[in-house]
């Protein structure tokens, strides 16, 4: 490559790390200048919705780890009737606008929902409260789980659960003695983007949650809120989703490099 390419080159890619880089320094800079963080952090509605985030969150990644490593196992080890369209459908979450996935879990499980009358009449609610945060945010994390946790699967050699089961182990034993273990990186990898994310969800949450502090309001949507009465809160809040996300990515690409080393 001339040298002349080089540098447009380098040029290039310097606008473009300068470009995504940008907004997140202004963030931490002006919050460091014009509030005082630990101040704003502290204060009860800012812990409130961190307390909202970490707990919900926590359910939710649960939820997205046991119910989805054995649909990531299933994709990777079975071929059947359906198996492109489940696969589809496990994608789909991450290319629909999260608005409309708030939207479609109103319509499912909300009041006038498809199943509405049926949970009206045994007593349960679900749209705008708690728990309907946990479905938003399980709904929109699940495929960065299973699409790792399927590619994990896919590189463990099936010669392995063979000798399992040749030594005696079950089916469901080689699932959790060989499959898991092996997969462990890919695993881990899955459950740190999708904490990630249902940490992040704001569209399908405000959709079929709401924003009720104290209830379903968590940082983002606290971000979103605080913009109403000033800048202070909305800055300290962001920047200390920040420094999550970046201790996360940061998570996660060690995970990925131990991923790689160990297949």
């Amino acid at each position: 490559m001339a040298a002349a390419e080089t540098v447009t080159v380098v040029v290039i890619a310097f606008a473009a790390v300068l470009f995504l880089g940008l907004p997140v320094f202004a963030i931490v800079e002006r919050a460091v200048e014009k509030t005082d963080l630990l101040d704003v952090i502290s204060s009860s509605a800012v812990t409130e919705a961190l307390r909202i985030s970490l707990v919900t969150t926590s359910i939710s990644l649960a939820l997205v780890i046991v119910f989805g490593t054995p649909l990531a196992y299933v994709l990777a080890r079975y071929r059947f009737p359906g198996h492109a369209l489940v696969d589809t459908l496990v994608d789909l979450p991450i290319v629909l606008p999260p608005a409309v996935g708030g939207l479609g879990l109103l319509m499912a499980f909300g009041r006038r929902g498809i199943l509405g009358d049926w949970l009206d009449d045994v007593g349960v609610e679900l749209a705008f409260t708690t728990t309907a945060v946990v479905m938003a945010q399980t709904f929109v994390a699940s495929p960065f789980y299973i699409r790792a946790a399927k590619a994990g699967f896919e590189a463990v050699d099936r010669d392995l659960e063979y000798v399992a089961h040749t030594l005696g182990s079950s089916r469901s034993g080689a699932f959790f003695r060989v499959a898991i273990p092996a997969a462990m990186p890919s695993l881990l990898a899955g459950a740190v983007m999708a904490w990630a994310r249902a940490l992040g969800e704001f569209g399908a949450t405000i959709m079929f949650a709401g924003s009720f502090a104290g209830r379903t309001q968590t940082v983002p949507l606290a971000v979103y809120r605080s913009l109403e009465t000033g800048i202070d809160v909305p800055l300290a809040l962001s920047t200390l989703l920040v420094a999550i996300s970046f201790a996360i990515l940061l998570t996660f690409r060690l995970l990925m490099k131990r991923a790689a080393f160990t297949l």
